[in-house]
């Protein structure tokens, strides 16, 4: 299951990155978001399902 963020309208909240610190992180040039595992395992899939709740400009995706 792909997980992908829109990073062209990312706002840089990191919300992502608390809800799912294996899966993503933020870039030091711009502070959006970046998916580190495209493909997470089940065992992150709760986490990511939190980040796609959480994120305020709803950038973050998992494709099921």
């Amino acid at each position: 299951m792909p997980v992908r963020i829109d990073e062209t309208r990312c706002i840089g909240s990191g919300q992502c990155v608390l809800a799912a610190p294996d899966v993503f992180d933020q870039s030091d040039a711009d502070g959006h978001g970046i998916v580190l595992i495209a493909d997470p395992s089940s065992d992150l899939l709760p986490g990511v399902r939190d980040a796609i709740d959480r994120c305020p400009a709803q950038v973050v995706s998992l494709e099921e």
